[in-house]
């Protein structure tokens, strides 16, 4: 699918991606000038806080000033205690004037993504998901085959010959860990190698804290009502959790699960404000979590994700009438009627 690049040409995201990191790094470069105010806009997770500090690193001496923005809330302990203690600077996207900024970066994400974003006119678009719908920025570094956007940061920071500091190290080793999951996930060798690159650089015992950090005492009542509720069938788990106080329960419920044996599905589904939100876990091996996502809520909703993992966000008042009370059930046969 095109791209629009700087000069307002349609390129393929292939031709992009088969340039070398020096010539990635000096096109983007090129879109910032010495008095650019530049803001950094994330959806926050540990991959897409890490891009933003290298992002910050890169452009230290480039432009005039870099804020980090986020228009989520940040309600996961690892995520709150990465923040915390890497000492990450963030403002909240409601505080901030978009037409302060003089320049506009989007990490880890497609302004496809979310509603807010598509309003924006980005300057700059970096991210590994796979391509949703036209990106048009000055210039865009999109590639699917990446298991995390950092490893794509470690490239330009390598290729700008510009070490990290361990705080941004950290970052992008634990950004790596998160959306590899371990390697778990898809993932290629560059992976690897950023990996690698950062393994002395970053505060690893750092890393090890912030990924105990993990559950509240009070979300072990999630893990308790998706238990009590999980149905098994044809090698699958479906759960609905009910209201949840934060979506981000629902993927610790749906990891825990997808280690069970005999089990080649995950969904678990809750309720978060006013948006059902699902998990869709597999191993990636002939199945792809993130076309399935799509296929399903993708009408109805924002979906989709990578082979092995995706998610699902949909507000209530979009949903059929009869999935308006919202169940287990309904999850599973919303689900099994998309699959072969």
């Amino acid at each position: 699918m095109p791209i629009k690049s700087k000069n307002g040409c349609a390129v393929a995201v292939s031709s992009i991606c088969h340039r070398t990191a020096r010539e990635r790094l000096q096109g983007f470069w090129n879109v910032f000038e010495k008095e650019d105010d530049v803001l950094i806009i994330i959806n926050a997770d540990p991959d897409a806080l890490a891009c933003a500090m290298a992002i910050k690193q890169l452009l230290r001496y480039r432009v005039k000033s870099v804020v980090i923005a986020h228009p989520n809330e940040i309600r996961r302990l690892n995520n709150i205690a990465m923040v915390q203690r890497l000492k990450i600077p963030l403002e909240r996207w409601s505080t901030i004037k978009l037409d302060s900024f003089k320049k506009k970066v989007l990490v880890d994400s497609q302004p496809a993504h979310l509603p807010s974003f598509e309003k924006i006119k980005f300057d700059a678009v970096i991210d590994h998901h796979p391509l949703s719908g036209e990106c048009h920025a000055g210039f865009v570094d999109i590639r699917p085959d990446y298991g995390a956007a950092s490893s794509m940061m470690v490239e330009y920071l390598r290729a700008a010959s510009i070490k990290p500091t361990v705080a941004t190290a950290t970052a992008l080793f634990y950004g790596i860990k998160v959306d590899t999951r371990n390697f778990e996930k898809q993932s290629r060798l560059a992976d690897g190698i950023s990996f690698r690159y950062l393994f002395t650089l970053a505060n690893r015992d750092l890393v090890r804290k912030i990924e105990l950090t993990d559950l509240r005492r009070s979300e072990l009542k999630y893990f308790i009502a998706g238990l009590a509720d999980l149905k098994y069938s044809k090698r699958r788990f479906y759960s609905h959790v009910g209201k949840v106080r934060s979506p981000d329960v629902l993927v610790i419920i749906a990891d825990f699960l997808n280690h069970v044996e005999d089990v080649d599905w995950v969904f678990v589904s809750g309720i978060h404000g006013e948006r059902l939100v699902v998990i869709f876990r597999c191993d990636g091996y002939r199945k792809n979590a993130g076309k399935l996502a799509t296929r399903i809520f993708g009408s109805v909703g924002s979906a989709g994700g990578h082979k092995e993992a995706a998610r699902a966000e949909v507000p209530m008042k979009n949903l059929a009438p009869e999935c308006q009370e919202f169940t287990t059930l309904t999850l599973k046969r919303l689900t099994t009627r998309h699959m072969k």
